[in-house]
Parts: C-alpha cells; sequence; structure tokens
C-alpha cells in the first residue's frame, strides 16, 4: 500500500468536519519595554494634573480673584478647569490626525512639552487669566491621551488586547493618589522648610515647587520616550519594528489601506455605525462619570440637614481615596480574566446597569441618617455597596476602549477615530460637572422630588446608555483577520 496515499487518507479521518467554535488562539505576550514606556508616559499626566487640587482654592483665595468671597472660590476653581477640557476639545482632533500623518512620537513630544511650559506657567501665575492661559495651553497643545490609546491599540493585538487596555485605570489611579499628595505636600514650601526656600521668590511664587517638580517629570519623560519608545504608525516605523510589532495585520488588503494616505480619507468616510455607536457610548459614559465624580465630595460635605452626610475633609479625602485604590487595583488584576469569562459586551451592559443602583444609595444614605440620626455601621454598609458599584461601573471604560480601537478599518485611521472619542468625552467632561453640581444645588434649594431630583435625572440618563450599549456589536472584530 502507498504510504504517502495511507498518511493522506488518515490526515482527512482525522481532520474535524466543522472547526470548534470555542477555540481561541494562544495569547500573544505583550511587548513589555514599549507597554511599560507608553505607561510612564502616560502616568505623568494625571500627576500633574491633579497636584493643583490641594492648593488651587487657596490659590484663588490669595490671589485676590474673589474679592474676598470665600463661596465664589469653588465657582473660579471650575471655569479653571472647565477650561482645559473645552480647549482639549477643540484640539484633540486635529492632533489625533496629525499622527495618523507625521506619526505617534512627534505629536507626543509636543504634548508634553506643552504640557511641561503650562504647568511651569501656572505656577507662575499671579492673576486669574494668568491662570486660564496656562490651563488652556495645556489642553489646546496636548492630545497625549487619544494618541497613547492609538498606540496602545497597534501594540496588542485581539488576544491581549484587553490585557493592555487594563493598565490604564491602575495608572489614573495612581497618578490621583500621587499627584495630590506631591501638590499639597510641596505647596508654600517656605512654610514647610524656612531654612531651604526662604528667599522672596519663594514668597512670590509659593506654589512653584510642586509645579517645578511635574515639570520634571514631563521632562524625564520626554527623555525616556525619545531613546526608549518606537514609533507604530506602520508608515512610519522602522522595517524591523515593523515586522515584529503585534496587531498590524500583514494580510495585502490591510497593507494596501495602510498606505493610503490620511489626507485622502475625510472624516465624514469614517462617521460609520461602527465607528459612530462605540463613540457615543464612550461621551455618555465619561459624562455620567464625571458627574459622579463631582457629586461624591459634594454630597460627603453637604450638611446633614440638607441631605447630606456632613463629612470633613480628612473624612472625604479618606473614603476617596479608598475608592480609587480599591478601583485601580480590581481594573488592573480582574479585568482582562472578566473580559476574557463573560465577554465585551455583556460586561459593558452589565457595567452600565450598575450606574442606577450607584446613585440611588445617595437618596437611601440620606434617608437612613434621618431615620437614624447618626453615621453607624449602616451608613458604612452603603458605602461599601457604593464601592462595589463603583468598581463594576468602571469595568466600563476598558471594554469601551476595546470597542473603538476594534472599529478601526485599519492602524493609518486608529488616530483619528481614537481623537474623535477624545473630544466627545472632552466636551462632556467640560459640561458634566458643572451640570451636576447645579442639579444638585437646585435639587436641594428648591427640595424638587425630596432634594433628590439630581439623581432621578441621572438615573434617566443612564437608562439611555443602556439602550446605547445595546447597540454595539455583539463581538468585537478580530483586526488581525
Amino acid at each position: 500500500m502507498d504510504t504517502s496515499n495511507s498518511q493522506k487518507i488518515t490526515a482527512i479521518e482525522t481532520t474535524p468536519l466543522v472547526p470548534a467554535k470555542g477555540s481561541k488562539k494562544p495569547k500573544t505576550p505583550l511587548p513589555k519595554l514599549q507597554i511599560a514606556i507608553l505607561i510612564m508616559l502616560q502616568i505623568v499626566e494625571p500627576i500633574a494634573s491633579t497636584s493643583i487640587f490641594p492648593y488651587i482654592n487657596q490659590l484663588i483665595r490669595e490671589l485676590g480673584i474673589t474679592g474676598g468671597d470665600d463661596a465664589a472660590v469653588g465657582y473660579y476653581a471650575g471655569i479653571i478647569e472647565s477650561l482645559f477640557f473645552v480647549a482639549q476639545a477643540l484640539t484633540v482632533l486635529r492632533w489625533s490626525r496629525l499622527s495618523d500623518r507625521i506619526g505617534r512620537k512627534p505629536v507626543l513630544v509636543i504634548g508634553l512639552s506643552g504640557a511641561c511650559i503650562s504647568i511651569l506657567c501656572f505656577g507662575l501665575s499671579t492673576s486669574f487669566w494668568g491662570l486660564v492661559i496656562s490651563r488652556c495651553m495645556c489642553g489646546f497643545l496636548n492630545g497625549n491621551v487619544g494618541v497613547m490609546k492609538t498606540m496602545m491599540g497597534e501594540l496588542t493585538d485581539s488576544t491581549n488586547m484587553a490585557q493592555g487596555f487594563a493598565l490604564f485605570p491602575i495608572v489614573w489611579c495612581i497618578g490621583g493618589f500621587l499627584g495630590p499628595l506631591m501638590g499639597g505636600t510641596l505647596a508654600r514650601p517656605q512654610d514647610h522648610w524656612p531654612a531651604l526656600f526662604s528667599g522672596p521668590f519663594w514668597r512670590d511664587y509659593p506654589y512653584f515647587l510642586p509645579c517645578a517638580v511635574a515639570a520634571c517629570l514631563f521632562i524625564l519623560a520626554l527623555v525616556m520616550m525619545s531613546l526608549f519608545l518606537e514609533e507604530t504608525l506602520s508608515t512610519k516605523c522602522r522595517p524591523k519594528f515593523t515586522s515584529t510589532m503585534v496587531g498590524i495585520s500583514s494580510s495585502p488588503d490591510r497593507e494596501s489601506l495602510a498606505q493610503k494616505p490620511m489626507a485622502n480619507m475625510s472624516m465624514r468616510s469614517l462617521l460609520t455605525p461602527s465607528v459612530v455607536i462605540p463613540i457615543a457610548n464612550y461621551a455618555m459614559l465619561a459624562f455620567l462619570d464625571i458627574s459622579s465624580r463631582a457629586i461624591f465630595p459634594l454630597f460627603f460635605s453637604t450638611p446633614t440637614h440638607l441631605g447630606g452626610l456632613g463629612f470633613d475633609p480628612a473624612a472625604i479625602g479618606s473614603w476617596l481615596a479608598v475608592f480609587g485604590i480599591v478601583d485601580g487595583v480590581f481594573q488592573a488584576l480582574f479585568f482582562a480574566r472578566i473580559v476574557d469569562w463573560i465577554g465585551p459586551k455583556r460586561l459593558f451592559c452589565i457595567s452600565v446597569s450598575c450606574y442606577a443602583p450607584l446613585m440611588a444609595l445617595f437618596p437611601i444614605m440620606s434617608w437612613i441618617l434621618c431615620v437614624r440620626g447618626e453615621i453607624d455601621h449602616a451608613i458604612t454598609f452603603a458605602l461599601l455597596c457604593q464601592l462595589v458599584m463603583l468598581v463594576i461601573w468602571h469595568t466600563a471604560y476598558g471594554t469601551i476602549f476595546l470597542f473603538i480601537t476594534a472599529s478601526a478599518p485599519t492602524n493609518n485611521v486608529l488616530g483619528a477615530i481614537n481623537g474623535l472619542s477624545q473630544t466627545s468625552t472632552s466636551m462632556a467632561r467640560a459640561v458634566g460637572p458643572a451640570m451636576a453640581t447645579s442639579l444638585f444645588a437646585v435639587s436641594k434649594e428648591h427640595n424638587l422630588l425630596g432634594g433628590n431630583a439630581v439623581f432621578v435625572i441621572l438615573i434617566m440618563l443612564a437608562g439611555g446608555l443602556r439602550w446605547l450599549a445595546s447597540q454595539l456589536p455583539d463581538e468585537i472584530q478580530d483586526r488581525d483577520e
């Protein structure tokens, strides 16, 4: 009997008639050095941006901006922070599209340099307009958030994308923890270390030191990026890196599309349902999340007779720190595993469904405090329930990043798509805090729905997000096929 024919027959007999649907491709290892550098670049920005929070209110008072009216301090502080998001919304798409033409690294250099200069200007500002200009400069020149998400998408593929994007929440958590700690510790150094900072410069610019340290972190990030970070745009990176980079398909169709110049692709041609639906989900998610972030400290600090908890600043800081640390650690350790277990769409739908009980717990705590008359274990239990809801809610971020990244037809338009998503979220974040806090104040002042109208409105908006979530594709498109 012919041996070759025997082998062919054996192979045919052992080949399954129906391929196994549940079979999964083996996970591609993450490019650890490139991811580590990208994460280091990412962590510098929240450290710098949140380092101003501990002293911004005091700085506004000392500059005499409010004319002695302490009640107006929060208003001016809110304007300064909102203007950053407004400026970012106006320019982030242009930076992202520029990165599709000239490469990711040059845009990151401009963004990091702009952030470095703007934080130094902030520390040297002696007027309200100086603070405004410095924050607007940071927003105008900084398109790094969208570009970094683009690079993460290009450094990963369908098998390890969730693992890569799961690192972003822990980065924001660490930055949000270290930034205020640095700002509060280094502000007014002449009061803490008079022997080292006794000159007239430190009396005239008492908040320059934390800004200078943040600027040094940006310079360090620039140096590390220049030396070690590889370009990921397929048309600009080195041939060696192109052949080894994960997440870029070598199929002929995709390669031909990748070679098309971005100038020939209009923005309108990108606005397909597969792109618009994930971006709409992301914008609504960002709006609801930034609104809840504004309400948490406001509810905690509101006097008990107005329906709040009446916490002092130390208690507020402690609870927010616990929320942030537990949230970040959970996302880093378990997010990728949960996505593999139940799938991205189901996880996103579960996540956004947790927003309604998260908001409902606010009036429940007000009722408990009214009935029991004191902060006791029942309030603590309700806060822990909020922590659980918040952790599940925030898994929506990593999930929607997967949908947005997968919606790009090719990597050479991934920057534009991330720019669109970042523009929409910057607009949401510029409007969200002012709207949420204003609704909170109006609800309490006029006793609308027992002072809880703001929570009812946000729950209704969360219902709209849940409907948007149902419009997402059932499966994330494999960009490697």
